[in-house]
């Protein structure tokens, strides 16, 4: 029975999957959700049987079947992500007494985040008017789950302070004005010192080399700018998934 739900899980990742390609292009275009898919080469509607998550990517290999044109391996990469995403949290959540509420929780900041990166990746924007109605179900998701709504904000602030400071520092040009959103929905998302230390130490880590991998290829200068959202939300995505484990374990070292 166990193996049946993991099963369903997966199916429910790659449809929410192939659902957040769509809406990450609507947002950017600035269009509605409804409405069926379409190819943004050359924008003829998508038949259902084209649109079946990774498999229609395999089966047209990796082309429209209209225009021939090639489909972004961001298409299937989403679709894949977001199941195994949604398979780590629910072995993460299942046992837990408020699962429910726990895992739709973790999967809306999963969602989110999610977003957020692809987003932040193609454009280096945040999109602000699809992370604020997140960051409110998810607050009232926390407080459904017993968390005190003066520890959320509390956290919000502490957050998007640590990247307004940063971005006055570097007089705008460290980090862009949606960073400081996107910590304060980290804040009310993962409410707690070691967790927001947790995705900062990862996210500045991985960034850094990251960066360092580019300079020496010659892809990026020393000035060149890098968008923190991928970073921040990558992250985030691991202290959602094993951040209890990398806490623990470290605490273990130094006690």
């Amino acid at each position: 029975m166990f193996i049946y739900y993991e099963g369903l899980v997966i199916i429910l990742g790659l449809i929410i999957g192939s659902f957040l390609n769509c809406l990450i292009w609507r947002l950017y275009q600035n269009e509605t959700i409804g409405g069926r898919s379409y190819c943004p080469k050359c924008r003829k509607t998508i038949a259902w049987y084209d649109n079946i998550p990774v498999l229609s990517f395999l089966f047209l290999r990796g082309r429209c079947r209209h225009c021939q044109q090639k489909i972004s391996w961001q298409y299937p990469l989403v679709e894949i992500a977001t199941s195994l995403i949604f398979l780590l949290i629910w072995r993460l959540d299942s046992s837990s007494a408020n699962f429910v509420y726990l895992f739709l929780r973790d999967i809306l900041i999963a969602i989110t985040l999610i977003v957020v990166f692809v987003y932040d990746y193609r454009w280096q924007l945040i999109p602000i008017n699809f992370l604020w109605p997140l960051a409110v179900v998810i607050f009232i998701l926390n407080l459904i789950l017993g968390i005190s709504w003066i520890s959320l904000v509390l956290f919000a602030i502490i957050s998007a302070g640590f990247f307004l400071i940063q971005y006055l520092l570097t007089k705008k040009k460290g980090i862009g004005e949606g960073d400081i959103y996107l910590g304060a929905f980290l804040g009310i998302a993962f409410p707690a010192i070691a967790n927001l230390l947790l995705i900062i130490l990862i996210a500045y880590a991985v960034g850094a080399l990251i960066g360092l991998v580019l300079m020496a290829v010659q892809k990026k200068k020393l000035k060149s700018k890098i968008a923190l959202g991928p970073f921040l939300s990558l992250g985030a995505l691991v202290t959602l998934i094993w951040g209890g484990q990398i806490i623990v374990w470290y605490l273990s070292l130094i006690y």
